[in-house]
């Protein structure tokens, strides 16, 4: 067998790394207006990075750009905006509520779609269980929180 110097190997014929697919979600894609905003500019931004990515022939640059795209703009195909109504009687998809905890301490969460979820920013995805345990209550009811309950002290489109 014949060895074969590295130096004359063309870049083109070097192995890269196939990346793979990111998971596109089974549940329906709803978003928040602010939600589809964020896809919008991901999906801008992603292509800017496959652009400059082309510029400087950066195949492995290339490849998780390329399917980080796939997957925001599959997102963005499937998006289905969702406007809470106003005023809000009842916790909805969109509509952000504050709760009193046990030890009196408010928190205050929007149910989001799964790609704009930040729960350190209290936006939960609507397919959470805090967001499932929210779902259809209103003012002055209560739901369980962790090991204790919390209760709805106001709610806002």
């Amino acid at each position: 067998m014949v060895a074969m110097n590295r130096a004359f190997v063309k870049e083109s014929d070097q192995d890269t790394e196939i990346l793979p697919e990111r998971a596109i979600s089974p549940h329906p894609n709803l978003v928040t207006a602010r939600g589809l905003a964020q896809l919008e500019a991901r999906v801008r931004e992603l292509e800017a990075a496959r652009s400059a990515a082309r510029a400087v022939s950066d195949n492995a640059e290339l490849a998780r750009v390329g399917r980080d795209l796939r997957y925001f703009q599959s997102r963005l195909e499937s998006a289905r905006l969702v406007t809470p109504p106003a005023p809000a009687r009842q916790v909805r998809f969109g509509v952000r509520a504050r709760l009193q905890l046990a030890d009196g301490s408010e928190r205050t969460f929007q149910l989001v779609g799964e790609d704009e979820a930040d729960p350190k920013a209290g936006l939960i995805s609507y397919l959470s269980p805090l967001a499932t345990a929210m779902m259809g209550k209103g003012v002055d009811e209560q739901l369980p929180f962790g090991e204790h309950t919390a209760t709805i002290i106001a709610l806002e489109s």
